[in-house]
């Protein structure tokens, strides 16, 4: 699993890519999250375009990670979601935990908009 990540005004976006299960990932999505919530980065994209699989480790990652940016007054979206990675989402029951876009401008103005700035 690989970040890049870029800043769009107030909105972090992060670029993930590859496979997300106990091997690749083993918490590191969550540990890029919170480097970025130290630097009071709270407003967070997680584009999945590049993801092309998810493990249940990596499910339950993703759910630990919207915890703790909701603890710390953030939010974060996801964006790009593949046909594979939304079924599954849907599937677990995330996709009522997570608001999901299409497009990244969507994405950013909701969180903009959605935090008042």
């Amino acid at each position: 699993m690989e970040f890049q990540e870029r800043s769009v005004g107030p909105v972090t976006i992060v670029d993930v890519s590859g496979r997300f299960d106990s091997a690749d990932a083993n918490g590191r999505l969550k540990d890029k999250v919170s480097s970025l919530l130290f630097e009071a980065r709270r407003l967070i994209v997680l584009n999945l375009a590049g993801v092309t699989y998810i493990a249940s480790t990596g499910l339950g990652e993703l759910a630990a990670t919207h915890a703790m940016v909701t603890r710390h007054g953030g939010r974060i979206v996801l964006l790009n979601l593949t046909k594979r990675v939304e079924d599954l989402l849907a599937l677990c029951r995330l996709l009522a935990v997570f608001d999901t876009f299409e497009t990244e401008a969507e994405a950013v103005t909701d969180l903009s908009v959605a935090m008042g700035v």
